[in-house]
């Protein structure tokens, strides 16, 4: 979590912000599961587009909500175990996405405004392809390594897979390229050919892809290269990776080299100058989006100056000179059938409108959230009201807006009920609050279901085989109320369950005995505290060495531990009060869970907090954090006024203005290593 909460005199953020932001983290990395590794999303890309977009908000508005782990700081997801690894030295960050022209004149005023720009911006601009990302990586000109973009640091290995793709050069043409050259772009599929593969498969019974993202995805990450080989992909470069030697002070230069070293460029690369001339090249390319013949689902501006775009820097997830302009989302309109309901984990019951199945962009939607009663009675949706649905939107589809003018006389009006739907609880909505709450607590199915399900997730306990299906069975029939019951459970409770016969009932049992051998952090982290994710688990267990004095910690000496707040010490306090928890804690450590002893760091950088930037000559990042931590000391990603050192390698990054900023020590490479050589 970020250091330093609520601001002196400002409130913290509400606990409705606190839990939208826990479960917007969680909704957003499955759906990166489902979308990087599986190839199989289960939303829209705007759908996904808007989660993304609301945690940002939320994390700018309150920053002590952002945590180290939230997907605002990463880029996709982890590679395939059953594919070779590749390592990007230089990450393939995501973009920042804008929706609307008023963000984009934003975008371009706070970028020349850090630049200290006077006049207006020269941009290149280029569609996006709506495809799967890809690193090549040439030497001496001879194409050696292609990976996907994978978590941004590492992807998969599909050298075999792009050598088969035409528009990938196996050798580069030409003269003047450098000895090691990484070209990243998009590999895409045309509509038309899209449209013929999926008439194949389904004329040999395969199931079709559901649109040219998911086949030229799908097909890049075959096992076979011969499986890729037959389908028609196509490779568009759109930037670099590293380089041995600079190439062009030009963006929209740079595009014209690649082509003329034989590399597909788009026709439509442009340059614009000024803010207002990018959004004219936007409407054009709008008005080209259905006769195009490769999906693009927005455009690009990169400032084309290189040596200025270093100097805006990065954040952990996207450059600070680059921004995505999104088109709009789709909209359609339908019946509202029904409303109910639905309890949360945490026991905040969201009215979920049930609607008729209408497709939205190719996508058919059948629900979509209301959020709580004031945003009901605000739209004034009622069952049987005629609505306009928008596939971006919130969790699921939104409802935009009523056309009253379709009303029917019995359209009824839906009010929050008094007892939840799940357990009979007395409902209330607490003061300050827009959310209705269940009072159930942890005697409420819907919460001890996800609570249950958190606790043997993989990042957790990691207990194979206690899937959801799984998980609702043992609470619906009173086996399981408590993470702490799944221990005392035994072969003749689990016999006779759905889908489970004493084969799979032992692979259960056992699955829960070899989850006993944890860490303290996972523990923490099983735990479901709020605010905590696994890299603040990491941090407490690496700071207390053992759960007793966690449980025992002040918020004062909470927040003595590197990032963290008010915020979540308070969280983490108040957790480890409630008499219930600790019980729970208790009956889980009589059932024999453990972990090693601390391991003792010590070391002569023990206390001492470092933070990489830049690149360095004589050994990786990931060299170098190690040497750190077998020292004793701590890297961390961000700088703040805790950060004893900032190592400054080549081309920094905007840690080091920070860093000067705040008065941090800096070390360049020979003093860092003279550092390291010391404490050896």
């Amino acid at each position: 979590m970020a250091k330093g909460g609520a601001a002196p005199g400002r409130q913290g953020p509400p606990s409705e912000a606190v839990r939208r932001a826990e479960q917007l983290r969680k909704e957003i990395e499955y759906h990166n599961y489902r979308y990087y590794v599986l190839d199989s999303p289960v939303i829209s890309d705007a759908e996904y587009d808007a989660l993304m977009r609301e945690l940002q908000e939320l994390e700018a508005r309150w920053p002590e909500l952002r945590t180290p782990d939230s997907p605002t700081q990463r880029v996709g997801a982890p590679p395939r175990e059953d594919m070779g690894e590749v390592r990007h030295r230089i990450p393939m960050l995501s973009l920042d996405n804008a929706f609307s022209d008023e963000e984009v004149r934003e975008f371009d005023r706070r970028l020349r405004e850090r630049l200290g720009l006077q006049g207006e911006a020269l941009y290149t601009c280029e569609p996006k392809f709506d495809g799967a990302s890809v690193s090549l990586r040439y030497e001496d000109g001879v194409l050696v390594l292609a990976g996907t973009r994978g978590d941004g640091y590492r992807g998969e290995d599909v050298t075999p897979n792009a050598r088969t793709i035409r528009t990938v050069p196996l050798r580069l043409q030409g003269r003047g390229w450098p000895r090691v050259l990484e070209v990243r772009g998009e590999v895409v599929i045309r509509k038309e050919d899209f449209r013929r593969l999926n008439e194949e498969r389904l004329a040999q019974g395969e199931t079709p892809f559901a649109n040219p993202r998911n086949a030229a995805a799908g097909s890049l990450r075959q096992l076979d290269p011969k499986v890729t080989a037959s389908r028609p992909l196509s490779f568009f470069a759109w930037g670099l990776g590293e380089v041995s030697e600079p190439i062009s002070n030009s963006r929209y230069e740079i595009m014209q080299r690649l082509r003329r070293w034989g590399f597909a460029v788009s026709e439509y690369v442009e340059r614009a100058r000024g803010v207002e001339a990018c959004l004219a090249y936007y409407r054009r390319m709008l008005s080209l989006r259905d006769q195009a013949p490769f999906e693009m689902d927005g455009v690009v501006y990169k400032l084309d100056d290189v040596a200025l775009s270093e100097q805006a820097g990065y954040t952990a997830r996207a450059p600070r000179w680059a921004v995505a302009h999104k088109f709009p989302a789709e909209e359609a309109t339908t019946v509202v059938e029904d409303i109910f309901p639905s309890v949360g984990r945490t026991g905040v019951i969201t009215p979920v409108a049930i609607l008729r199945p209408v497709e939205v962009g190719g996508v058919v939607v059948s629900r979509a959230s209301l959020h709580n009663q004031d945003e009901v009675d605000r739209k004034d949706v009622r069952i049987g009201d005629t609505v306009i649905v928008r596939r971006a939107g919130e969790v699921i589809p939104e409802i935009v807006a009523v056309i009253k003018e379709k009303r029917p006389k019995g359209a009824r009006r839906w009010h929050m009920p008094k007892r939840c739907p799940v357990c009979g609880s007395e409902v209330v909505r607490l003061e300050g609050e827009a959310a209705h709450r269940c009072m159930g607590g942890l005697y409420c199915p819907a919460q001890r279901k996800g609570a249950i399900r958190h606790f043997a997730s993989r990042r957790a306990m990691d207990i194979r085989g206690l899937g959801q299906k799984l998980v609702d069975q043992l609470v619906d029939k009173g086996l399981v109320q408590t993470p702490a019951d799944l221990y005392r459970l035994r072969k003749e409770d689990l016999v006779g369950l759905e889908r489970m016969a004493e084969k799979s009932a032992q692979n259960l049992l056992d699955a829960l005995e070899r989850s006993k051998s944890t860490t303290l952090a996972r523990f923490l982290y099983a735990l479901g505290i709020p605010q905590v994710g696994e890299a603040t688990a990491q941090t407490l267990a690496e700071h207390f060495g053992s759960l007793e004095r966690i449980m025992e910690a002040s918020p004062e000496e909470l927040q003595q531990v590197p990032d963290i707040g008010p915020v979540v010490a308070e969280s983490i306090y108040r957790f480890f009060r409630q008499r219930h928890n600790r019980e729970v804690i208790r009956r889980l450590l009589e059932a024999g869970i453990h972990w090693p002893a601390p391991r003792r760091r010590g070391g002569p950088l023990e206390g001492k907090t470092f933070v990489l930037t830049g690149a360095l000559e004589s050994m990786t990042r990931e060299e170098a954090k190690r040497r750190i931590e077998a020292l004793g000391g701590r890297v961390s990603e961000s700088v703040s006024r805790r950060t004893d050192y900032v190592v400054v390698g080549k081309d920094p990054g905007s840690k080091l203005d920070k860093a000067r900023a705040l008065g941090v020590p800096t070390l360049d490479e020979q003093a860092f290593l003279k550092l390291l050589e010391e404490g050896r």
